[in-house]
């Protein structure tokens, strides 16, 4: 046996995980590896327990080419996920073998995960997921870890890359839902209002605004003024013989005067993210009210829907399904060749890696200046030429 490789997805889930999964197996089985899947992301290494003797069936499975081929074809990870941080762990959520170490409110308890590591007799680490989960991956790294990360992510917006696994599907999703809720807004003559994923990156709004689903789009990179919004979807709504209008709404965009985004509650993750939602609703809202102002006096009646999860579920598209395929490959590649510390990636349309510390302290998000025109509220429609495959991904 050649070495043991560990494999896991944290975050959200996003269809391409499981082939990500299965291009990884079994090229490595093949190869002489074993592959060690580990389940719930961050947090089955959290739950094992190094004794010979402990159960950690549910931390832990050896992957088959019978069990990833079954798994391959479909949507979502069979790993399981989570937004654990072991480096930020609450006290509640230390294993009871661990509870006398660590009593503080919040603990690191990466010394652990670095001994459970050993213990599984793991040699190298692939973890496949967004800037979150990756930054984690960084730190084991670090800390002497051999690790080599897979990007995933709805908002391809992890650094270094111009593509993350989920973000066709998204896309394309997001293009056929518009679509089909046209038809209602269409029949009833109203604006439609369409909060999409995005907390700090808009491309999931703007792509498939270039695509034609949508006449407008609000990003988090560009704070947006409600009546100038207004003004446009009447001047859209007033051209369109169906007398009706569409706008994306990334979901951390923020209204002119707003200071910060808006969110479901309080409670945050141990990343420190609080769940981003209804800015649509508040989009819808301020349409209603201010649509006489610019429609002769009348109101003009919303659709308001946020698509979430819809996106999210299901099978990948074709590049969902050849991209994870391809990152899989150039991880089990850097392995072979005895290196660690990189960041799969695809730059300027060619397949690459970068250093793992590239999604530490910066952020990808749209060139506001080149993509999108701000007096408009929808991408530029220029300057294609020798651009790669996804426009505006390139950049960061």
């Amino acid at each position: 046996m050649k070495s043991t490789i560990g494999i896991l997805t944290g975050g959200g889930d996003v269809p391409g995980l499981n082939p990500a999964i299965r291009a990884v197996t079994i090229r490595a089985l093949r190869e002489g590896h074993r592959v060690i899947g580990i389940r719930r992301g961050w947090g089955g290494l959290v739950d094992v327990i190094p004794d010979k003797d402990a159960d950690n069936s549910g931390n832990v499975v050896e992957l088959t080419e019978e069990l990833v081929n079954r798994a391959g074809r479909t949507g979502g990870t069979f790993l399981h996920s989570s937004r654990t941080r072991p480096s930020h762990l609450p006290k509640s959520m230390v294993p009871a073998h661990l509870k006398e170490k660590y009593q503080e409110d919040v603990n690191d308890i990466t010394e652990d995960i670095v001994k459970n590591l050993s213990f599984l007799g793991i040699d190298y680490l692939i973890p496949i997921g967004g800037d979150d989960t990756l930054s984690y991956g960084a730190h084991l790294h670090q800390n002497g870890v051999p690790v080599v990360a897979i990007p995933k992510t709805m908002d391809n917006d992890v650094p270094g890359t111009d593509y993350c696994i989920g973000f066709s599907t998204c896309v394309t999703r997001t293009i056929e839902l518009t679509r089909r809720l046209r038809t209602s807004a269409g029949s009833h003559e109203r604006f439609l209002v369409i909060e999409v994923f995005g907390r700090y990156a808009g491309y999931t709004a703007l792509l498939p605004t270039m695509a034609g689903a949508a006449n407008r789009c609000v990003i988090p990179e560009h704070h947006f003024n409600m009546e100038d919004l207004t003004e446009l979807l009447i001047h859209d709504r007033d051209r369109n013989p169906s007398r009706y209008s569409v706008v994306l709404v990334s979901e951390g965009a923020q209204i002119s005067g707003d200071s910060e985004m808006s969110f479901e509650g309080e409670e945050a993750d141990m990343f420190g993210h609080r769940k981003l939602g209804g800015i649509g609703d508040r989009v819808a809202n301020g349409l209603k009210v201010l649509s006489p102002k610019f429609n002769q006096g009348r109101k003009v009646d919303v659709i308001s829907q946020r698509l979430g999860y819809l996106v999210r579920s299901g099978d990948p598209d074709a590049l969902d399904s050849i991209v994870p395929m391809v990152f899989g490959n150039l991880a089990l590649d850097l392995i072979d060749a005895g290196t660690s510390g990189r960041l799969v990636s695809i730059h300027n349309g060619r397949y690459d890696s970068v250093p793992m510390e590239t999604i530490i302290g910066t952020k990808k998000v749209v060139d506001v200046e080149k993509y999108y025109n701000t007096e408009r509220l929808r991408p530029k429609y220029k300057a294609f030429n020798d651009l790669p495959l996804f426009v505006m991904t390139s950049d960061a």
